[in-house]
Formats: structure tokens, sequence, C-alpha cells
């Protein structure tokens, strides 16, 4: 069974997170600059068969544009254009960066590790594809 991939887009870095083949299981991939997203998916989709793209949608509380959506939206078109056969689905990611600042937290993670930036995005990934399988009725 193929992998689920996440991807928490932002300026700087991308954060990914990809499920087990069974597609129980989310885990943290790793961060890329985001100018090298594109190249690595090339390489990762070679090594691992893949499914699904879940792309993090930034939204305010009321549910309107952040500054960060036309970032997502361009990616979104740029992965499309790359791999055109490819399905993309959008999910809301508001409080996904706290969440994964208190789960750094309750992990017990010094406070020097919680200002890595990118580990913030791998963790924000990975709680976006932990929604997106608790929602399918499956995950942990």
């Amino acid at each position: 069974m193929p992998r689920i991939l996440a991807i928490d887009y932002g300026k700087k870095r991308t954060g990914l997170a990809v499920t087990d083949p069974l597609q129980i299981i989310a885990s943290g991939l790793c961060t890329v600059p985001s100018h090298e997203l594109i190249p690595y998916l090339k390489k990762y989709f070679l090594a691992e068969e893949v499914s699904l793209i879940l792309i993090g949608e930034p939204k305010n509380l009321d549910g309107s544009a952040t500054h960060g959506t036309a970032l997502v939206e361009e990616c979104i078109r740029i992965i499309k254009k790359h791999f055109p056969d490819m399905p993309l689905k959008k999910l809301d990611e508001r409080f996904t960066s706290k969440m994964a600042f208190q789960t750094m937290i309750d992990s017990g993670l010094k406070k020097k590790d919680r200002q890595n930036k990118g580990l913030v995005d791998e963790i924000s990934a990975t709680i976006i594809l932990q929604e997106y399988l608790r929602a399918q009725g499956g995950g942990f």
C-alpha cells in the first residue's frame, strides 16, 4: 500500500511527514529548504510509492486567508505542474505550529532544541497527517 505525504509549506522551510506503508502511523520525514521541495519530492517519489499529498492550508481564526495562503497556493500550482497525476488535498492547518511547539515541550525537549524552526515545521506536517488519518477513521 502506498504512503501518504503531508507538507507544511513555508517561505523558507517546508516540513514533511509520511505514513507507514499501511497508512496507519504518521511520522516526521524531514525539513527541506522550500526552494528544494520539488527536487526532493522527485527523488522521494522514485524511492517510495505515494498515493496522496496533503498540504496545510493557512487560515485565520475566522477562516479567511493569511499572508501565507498565497505562498501555499503557488506551491500547489508548482506541485501539480511537476506531478500532474498525484492527488493533492488541502487541509486546514490552523493551530498546528502551536500544537507542534507544545508537543516539543511535552516531550521534554530543551529550550534550545525547541528553537529549531525546522523541527517545528516537521512536527506540524506530522500533526496535519495525523489529523487526516483520524478523520479517515484510522491512524495513531
